[in-house]
């Protein structure tokens, strides 16, 4: 009885402990969630309080929304290019930081040197990257107008060669919104595929060693193979974070998504519908949970692809 008692006291502070985290969640992540999903189906917009559901009106319009569908193509093609080249680069200086061929020196300090952009804030670099290449008074922008990069202009019948406005570029704005990705990130990426290779057993390349297998092929035989769980958690959580790319292109294009909507987020579009303008939460709540689908859709994708199936391959061989 005495011990009943005493599991019977463990379990209520184990609920009182419990307690804070299970009301965190369900007023900040599960009510949101689900009242989004409600409001996806409804009508509210403006100063409304009251709505009334509408059924797939809002998912018709964004099947058909060129809008929609432009900053989809947009956030697709900004956060590809960066997670390509942060992956690539990560992926590489990870393998040659742990190579025991080579023995690398001072890989602590590079480690931290690297990391460290990932420790600002993406407002504060982007306001960075905004004043560097500001128009007209940029340090950077001057600099290459001093190199040649100008522009020709006709005022009142008179030609003469002026400052660019980059951020009136679509290749350069897509580009620093890339670049300001990879250098935040890849540093991050690196350090996780660093600690995936450090977990493949030593022994492995060892063997490999004594059989006079070259650093290249204990790599593409080793290295890889083992890491390629490790690929798949960088892989999804790259193509999350970049879907939801808010932050950077907000800053760069204060809001607007500029030049011609060319940088501008799905995030950035669901912004601009839900808490400016007509101010359309119900469409803005159907562009959240459409995002939701092609998230959802591409992480099955990369999944499908980068997802150890030697298993399955047994368990049919055994049948």
């Amino acid at each position: 009885m005495h011990k009943a008692g005493y599991q019977a006291r463990l379990q209520k502070w184990g609920y009182i402990f419990c307690l804070p985290f299970v009301t965190g969640f369900i007023f900040f992540f599960l009510w949101p969630t689900l009242y989004t999903v409600i409001l996806s189906f409804a009508d509210l917009k403006g100063m409304r309080t009251d709505f009334k559901l509408v059924g797939l009106k809002n998912f018709a319009k964004l099947a058909g929304d060129k809008f929609f569908w432009g900053s989809v193509g947009n956030t697709f093609i900004i956060s590809g290019v960066s997670i390509i080249f942060q992956i690539c680069v990560a992926l590489l200086l990870a393998i040659l930081l742990s190579d025991s061929y080579l023995n690398l020196k001072g890989r602590g300090l590079f480690r931290a040197l690297v990391y460290m952009p990932n420790l600002l804030t993406a407002v504060s670099i982007s306001l960075l990257f905004l004043t560097l290449f500001q128009y007209p008074t940029g340090p950077l922008s001057q600099i290459l107008y001093r190199m040649g990069l100008r522009v020709l202009v006709e005022r009142n019948g008179v030609s003469n060669y002026e400052m660019m406005d980059l951020f009136r570029n679509v290749l350069f704005t897509r580009g620093i919104i890339s670049f300001i990705f990879w250098l935040m990130w890849y540093g991050y990426h690196l350090i996780i595929l660093m600690a995936g290779i450090t977990a493949i057993p030593v022994s492995l390349f060892e063997s490999a060693l004594v059989d006079g297998a070259s650093s290249r092929q204990t790599t593409w035989f080793i290295t890889l193979p083992l890491l390629r769980p490790v690929l798949l958690y960088v892989f999804l959580t790259c193509m999350i974070g970049g879907i939801n790319a808010f932050d950077i292109p907000a800053m760069l294009t204060n809001m607007r998504g500029n030049p011609d909507f060319k940088a501008r987020t799905t995030i950035m579009y669901l912004y601009n519908v839900a808490f400016q303008g007509s101010n359309d939460y119900s469409y803005g709540a159907a562009i959240a949970i459409g995002l939701f689908l092609i998230t959802i859709v591409f992480a099955l994708f990369i999944f499908f692809f980068l997802h150890d199936r030697s298993d399955l391959k047994k368990a049919e061989g055994a049948i």
